[in-house]
């Protein structure tokens, strides 16, 4: 049965007052209703209000008990109350003011208002108003004590509370420091992020807490909790920096499961949390500068949900270790940065704190000279080429006729005596060997004839016709089986774009086509007059076409014209060489650039060999 709430005089129970109190939620003026209530119970008192001066000098009314049944009724002790709250501003608490007084003075004064100060966190010149209806002194000052003691009460609880506020916040301000002590402690950058991912880690209670810096538009892990090998290709690092990305894209703080009426999105958080086991993910940004460029992951089980006090720790904690991490990272960032601190403070050290790198630079330089002087390199002459082929296969027309058909086109590879190069129309051939054939029928039974009336020179004749008439069946045949022209030999068509002239007339011996094997491709350089004394038959080398400058060729010298040539208004001689790599992209004309390896030179030598000679014939040196 449920228990009433209600004693025998109808008003409510100290329980159902205090359970009141602790559900007053976001509703500061119900919680103040129900603590006027409270305190009007405890202390045993008819009516009590809660007043407040503000500013402005306005006094406002922020609870009162009993409730009124409209706002028009006003009850007199209030207002006498009301202007009471002016008076007292300055005198020592409580103060106790008689409200009305009786006409006849021999009869004590019955009703009384008690003014309390309520020192509350965000009140102030706030005041307690209690009525109290008395004739006995001593009762007043009895219920007055009473109702300073409870009101008291109160105040202390409301500063213990704000002394408990301060140790919470004395309490994130110490873990965050122990853990920025410790990552002050390390010196590289990845033992500086897992120390920090591993104290997160221990002092929240985390599985998994996780660190990832900004790398151009991505974020990548740089450290994980108590795990030192992993692989960015692993599924649960690529969601832990998918959920990263989300936070840092928003510049906010993201946790999954997200609270009622969150307004940042944690689509990736959510999938990260649901995929590995229900966990509760946080995600923070951290800050240099009011930029974020840097995120920290925490994952722990879902029935460890992080506290607004936690939370506050982490973030502080954050931006604690975010100027240390931040400066660490680009100190490691990549070898040449490292390389660039490294040697200026190696040099600083050695040469002295001043001036360091212009006595840097002038050790570089002397340097550079002794190298320049003494070093020796490969000399690579280098010249434009051509490739070209060694043999070429001419396809002519067989015979007199007209372009039927064309099967190819110029730079495709064809199979010899296989592929069909193009056609030529047949059918006047085979109108005349048409002819031959019935002329040839004609001559063998003159033949016949012949011989059966024993005219034996004339059968002979006959048959002499008939032959070459056979002969000529043949030639046609000949011709007819030679329509479709075909390649001896395998290799790429370099000439022969006859499709636009189907139908034309050809003649025998006219060419038609050319084709070209791939193995009987070579180059011809053609080397400038001031390198040629440095080339020499045997001399290796490689070039380059410009279509494919990422394959290069090697060759080796086999023959040097001694008569120079003008190309572009240059004199040059050409230089035969053998192909040593070939490849099915190989086509003859196709041009580059070459170096022919002629043996080691000094540096300064090869750099300066060209401004030399061209002083020389100047000045004649």
């Amino acid at each position: 049965m449920r228990e009433n709430k209600f004693d025998d005089s109808g008003e409510l129970r100290v329980s159902e007052l205090l359970e009141r109190l602790g559900q007053f939620g976001e509703n500061p003026a119900q919680f103040l209703a129900n603590l006027l209530a409270a305190q009007c119970f405890l202390g045993e008192v008819d009516a009590g209000a809660i007043l407040c001066s503000n500013t402005e000098g306005r006094i406002d009314v922020l609870a009162i008990y009993p409730l009124l049944q409209r706002a028009a009724d006003v009850p007199q002790w209030l207002a006498e109350s009301v202007e009471l709250v002016r008076e007292i501003r300055n005198a020592e608490p409580p103060v106790v003011k008689p409200l009305e007084k009786s006409s006849d003075q021999e009869q004590p004064t019955r009703n009384y208002v008690v003014m309390i100060p309520l020192k509350m966190m965000e009140m102030e010149n706030a005041i307690v108003a209690f009525k109290i209806e008395t004739e006995d002194i001593s009762i007043l000052e009895e219920k007055s004590q009473q109702l300073q003691l409870i009101v008291g009460m109160l105040n202390y609880t409301e500063a213990r509370s704000t002394r408990s506020v301060g140790q919470e916040r004395l309490t994130r301000l110490q873990q965050a420091m122990e853990i920025l002590s410790t990552v002050n402690q390390q010196e590289k950058f990845i033992s500086a992020a897992m120390t920090f991912c591993n104290e997160a880690a221990s002092k929240w209670q985390c599985e998994r807490a996780s660190i990832g810096f900004l790398e151009g538009r991505y974020v990548q892990i740089k450290a994980m909790s108590h795990t030192e090998d992993y692989s960015r290709k692993m599924k649960v690092a690529q969601d832990i920096e998918s959920a990263m990305e989300e936070c840092l894209d928003q510049d906010i703080e993201i946790l999954s499961p997200a609270e009622r009426g969150a307004t940042y999105i944690c689509r990736a958080a959510d999938r990260l949390s649901e995929q590995y086991g229900r966990q509760t993910v946080l995600s923070l940004p951290l800050r240099t500068n009011g930029q974020a460029m840097a995120v920290l992951t925490l994952e722990r089980p879902a029935d460890k949900v992080f506290s607004t006090d936690q939370i506050e720790a982490i973030r502080l904690t954050c931006e604690l270790c975010a100027a240390r991490l931040k400066d660490l990272y680009e100190y490691n960032r990549w070898f040449g940065a490292t390389i660039a601190i490294k040697t200026r403070k190696f040099f600083a050290g050695f040469l002295g704190p001043r001036h360091t790198w212009a006595k840097v630079a002038a050790i570089l330089c002397f340097g550079a000279i002794l190298f320049l002087i003494f070093a020796k390199g490969q000399f690579r002459p280098k010249a434009p080429f051509v490739l070209e082929a060694t043999y070429q296969q001419v396809v002519p027309a067989p015979f007199d006729g007209y372009i039927k058909s064309v099967e190819v086109e110029v730079g495709e590879n064809i199979e010899g005596n296989v592929s069909i190069l193009a056609s030529l129309d047949t059918a006047e051939l085979r109108l005349q060997l048409a002819a031959a054939k019935a002329e040839k029928a004609g001559y063998l039974k003159q033949e016949s004839a012949y011989m059966r009336d024993n005219e034996t020179a004339q059968a002979q004749i006959a048959r002499a016709n008939a032959d070459k008439a056979q002969a000529q069946i043949d030639l046609l045949n000949y011709y007819i089986q030679q329509a479709n022209i075909i390649s001896p030999i395998n290799g790429i068509v370099v000439k022969g774009d006859l499709k636009r002239q189907i139908g034309a007339p050809v003649k025998t011996g006219d060419l038609l086509f050319e084709v070209c094997p791939l193995e009987a491709l070579r180059a011809e350089l053609m080397v400038p007059e001031d390198l040629i004394f440095d080339i020499q038959v045997g001399q290796k080398g490689r070039l380059a076409t410009a279509s494919y400058p990422g394959k290069p060729i090697s060759f080796v010298v086999e023959r040097i014209n001694p008569m120079a040539e003008v190309v572009n208004q240059r004199n040059v001689f050409r230089v035969r060489v053998r192909l040593l790599d070939t490849y099915p992209w190989m086509r003859p004309g196709m041009e580059g650039v070459a170096k022919v390896s002629v043996g080691k030179r000094r540096y300064i030598w090869i750099w300066t060999r060209r401004i030399i000679n061209w002083v020389r014939m100047k000045f004649w040196l």
